[in-house]
């Protein structure tokens, strides 16, 4: 997701099999959650599992998210105990679906998420930044909210920092990526910092005292929409062509529903059930979340497998359906009370991301696609041939 220039490799990276096998886990806990997003849907689903709809939550934000995103991680800063940090929330995902004491999943999240703050340790060792800082504030979250589900909080009330965990990863990697605009300056990197800092007080207050907490959340994700709209490349970039476009978009509209979450949080306040917690989760963990997977995954798959996942036009279908379908359900359903929307919404959101990891594992084994052919014209020259290129330039 981030340029790799501030981490100094030390050792060589493990083979790409192994990196394969936590891709792995990743995508079971993906197929995990969207047959439990089935169950909590009241739609027919493949497998029927005694917890899968409880632990859906936990099972996409650390099993899935953080398994990717963790893996890019450990690959960056080539130290093999890195590793750990993914291959334990890859076994958390599958601990929680399975038989054994959930308590065992729960343990497994809790010391995944305790290898990342050590990642993010040897980072900061290497070069300090106001990046890392923010990305380190969001692991130290997903923390806290691993070990408060583990005593017993019920995870509806652990959204917000479950939210953050995942949000400042994503905004610490933007401000990395905006240091190319000659905009970014240190004003630009304390405004996010400031922010990451009130989202994170935020994040405290909504455990503690929820009435005031969530407005304060709302209106500090509403300023960190702002700060990635004045600074992010994304911006610029959405009126270029090809992947950069592609990019852009998907990080546009993560934006958009990022502004959502922070207009529910503010209009609404704390919410546990009902049509406003099912807008604030799915907004901010499809609209968001999975809209920056499919905008970085491009740059992530060949950074970890080391083979290119090369663009398609086609790479838009997903993304517009995953988009069309979140307004059908959170505007058409959540805000009107119509079930039969959320449900259909629901299941074109699972359909979106499913496509999206087809033609994604496509595009890896079938190859770039093919480039245009150059016509060339020759003219002649007392020296000889000279080539005059009418094709394309790439």
């Amino acid at each position: 997701m981030s340029p790799k220039s501030h981490y100094l490799p030390t050792r060589p990276s493990r083979r790409s099999g192994c990196r394969i096998v936590l891709l792995l886990l990743g995508g079971f806990a993906l197929l995990a959650g969207l047959d439990g997003a089935l169950i909590l849907l009241g739609l027919p689903a493949p497998v029927i599992a005694a917890r899968l709809a409880d632990v859906h939550g936990p099972l996409m934000v650390y099993g899935f998210v953080g398994t990717v995103v963790v893996l890019e991680r450990a690959v960056a800063i080539r130290r093999n105990w890195a590793f750990l940090s993914p291959g334990l929330l890859g076994a958390g995902g599958i601990a929680l679906v399975s038989p054994i004491p959930l308590f065992v999943g729960q343990l497994a999240l809790m010391a995944g998420s305790i290898v990342l703050l050590a990642i993010y340790r040897a980072i900061w060792a290497r070069q300090p930044s106001t990046s890392s800082a923010v990305q380190a504030l969001g692991a130290l979250l997903g923390l806290a909210a691993t070990i408060l589900w583990w005593g017993g909080v019920p995870v509806p009330q652990l959204i917000p920092a479950m939210t953050l965990f995942l949000v400042l990863t994503i905004a610490g990697e933007r401000l990395e990526l905006a240091r190319i605009s000659p905009t970014v300056d240190e004003r630009a990197e304390r405004w996010l910092l400031a922010v990451a800092l009130v989202l994170a007080s935020g994040g405290v207050l909504a455990l503690l005292w929820p009435v005031l907490g969530y407005p304060v959340l709302g209106f500090a994700l509403l300023g960190l929409v702002s700060w990635l709209v004045r600074y992010d490349v994304a911006t610029r970039l959405v009126r270029s062509k090809g992947l950069p476009r592609y990019m852009a978009v998907c990080l546009l509209a993560g934006y958009g529903w990022m502004g959502v979450v922070g207009l529910v949080w503010i209009l609404w306040g704390p919410g546990y059930v009902g049509p406003a917690y099912d807008a604030v989760v799915h907004s901010v963990f499809l609209g968001f979340v999975i809209s920056m997977i499919m905008a970085h995954a491009p740059t992530i798959l060949p950074a970890v497998l080391r083979r290119p996942l090369p663009y398609r036009p086609l790479m838009y279908g997903p993304v517009v359906l995953l988009h069309a379908s979140l307004v059908v359900r959170v505007v058409g359903g959540d805000a009107r009370g119509l079930d039969v929307l959320v449900q259909w919404g629901g299941f074109a959101n699972i359909v979106a991301v499913l496509l999206f990891a087809g033609v994604s594992v496509v595009s890896v084994f079938v190859g770039a696609p093919p480039k245009p052919v150059r016509r060339e014209s020759s003219t002649a020259s007392p020296r000889g041939r000279a080539t005059i290129s009418l094709g394309t330039r790439r």
